[in-house]
């Protein structure tokens, strides 16, 4: 027997995409109290060096791309970063399947349907894709985790997974 989406879950998943896309577009939280009224771009860097610092992924060497093709991310630069704003911790870069695209809709969470409104193509089997940390976790405890590319999972996913629990899905694993 399929499950059925209640009309209040679909509702939910449509009205989140654009949370999340106005969260993006959302003018910057000030960097300290002196910057209060001044709009900052993006978090001062006091290295010195110019640049954000690389993030990591879960072996802790520099995070690689997850997919430019469908373009993912929170950010969407086609990799697993994160940070403050990404609630969600869309940080474990995973390999769609069918068997995960219909559990993740059976919660609410419809990743196969195109929202051309959005910019979203809808995924399919064999997509790579930044996955919501905990919904990976959620999956794993349901057996329905779809596989994970290691070295594109940004080390925040430690924080909802084992990094054995993640091995046991990695496809770039010698």
């Amino acid at each position: 027997m399929r499950a059925r989406v209640s009309n209040h879950a679909a509702s939910a998943r449509r009205d989140a995409f654009p949370l999340a896309l106005a969260a993006l577009r959302r003018d910057p939280v000030p960097n300290d109290a002196n910057d209060r009224g001044a709009r900052a771009t993006m978090p001062r860097d006091e290295s010195g060096g110019g640049k954000r610092p690389q993030q990591k992924n879960v072996f802790g060497e520099p995070l690689q791309v997850c997919s430019l093709s469908p373009m993912t991310g929170f950010y969407r630069t086609g990799g697993c970063e994160t940070g403050r704003e990404d609630r969600g911790a869309h940080c474990v870069c995973v390999v769609m399947t069918e068997a995960f695209l219909a559990f993740s809709k059976a919660r609410g969470n419809d990743l196969s349907t195109p929202m051309p409104e959005y910019g979203f193509p809808g995924l399919k089997e064999g997509d790579r894709w930044c996955l919501c940390a905990p919904r990976w976790q959620e999956a794993f405890e349901a057996g329905k985790a779809p596989r994970v590319v290691l070295k594109a999972t940004h080390e925040r996913a430690l924080e909802y997974s084992s990094l054995e629990d993640l091995k046991k899905h990695a496809l770039d694993l010698a």
